[in-house]
């Protein structure tokens, strides 16, 4: 364990390095492998999502702007305030879509996964940096799945979920690549909990763990 004193918390905030993930590693942690979403379906989630309702919301709205112009609303002086007024509000779904396209967009440079030996690191944000870590002791299920353009450019979400917290690693390459290697680290960690070195007898007829003592 650390020695914990006066200049346990104490940092040189010249040689920090803002906002990366090195600044969050704990002193033997190290990285195994960095991933990014593809962008290109990352992208087209976000687009085709909401795009029915938007699509929907916005032909309703243009029918009724024809029927009032058809009507000769736009003459009386209120006309066009109310107009610009009422549909402001009355877009707001496609509004939301636009925003939630341009955020994903924005974001994209920010997001950041990590693997390390002990965890699984999250780094994402768009104003601030946010880090999400799951420590692979904790994890209690992993699982993948693959929507229509994960298929086409062959990549996958892999969902990650613990006792108190949830998080997907999205649009990443090989994902059941990933995942086999995720299963097998969570249950390698919980059986040496379960298990340690010194307790496993020589001959075990049970549970054929490929754990031998050391």
């Amino acid at each position: 364990m650390a020695q914990i004193d006066k200049n346990y918390f104490s940092t040189d905030l010249d040689t920090m390095k803002k906002n990366k993930v090195e600044d969050i590693l704990e002193e033997d942690e190290e990285i195994l492998v960095s991933l990014t979403p593809n962008k290109k379906v990352y992208i087209l989630e976000a687009i085709f999502r909401g795009l029915p309702i938007a699509l929907l919301w916005g032909g309703i709205d243009t029918f009724i702007i024809i029927m009032m112009s058809r009507s000769g609303f736009f003459e009386l002086s209120f006309a066009v305030l109310f107009v610009v007024f009422f549909f402001a509000i009355h877009l707001i779904p496609v509004w939301m879509y636009i925003w939630g396209i341009v955020k994903r967009t924005m974001d994209y440079k920010n997001l950041q996964y990590y693997l390390t030996n002990k965890r699984i690191i999250l780094r994402n944000g768009l104003i601030g940096i946010d880090f999400k870590v799951f420590y692979y002791s904790e994890i209690a299920a992993v699982t993948v799945k693959v929507g229509i353009f994960d298929r086409l450019f062959k990549v996958g979400d892999l969902s990650i979920q613990s006792t108190n917290q949830r998080a997907v690693l999205e649009d990443i390459e090989n994902p059941y690549f990933y995942l086999s290697k995720i299963q097998k680290i969570v249950q390698d960690i919980k059986t040496d909990m379960a298990f340690p070195n010194n307790l496993r007898p020589k001959e075990n007829d049970g549970y054929q763990t490929k754990y031998t003592p050391k």
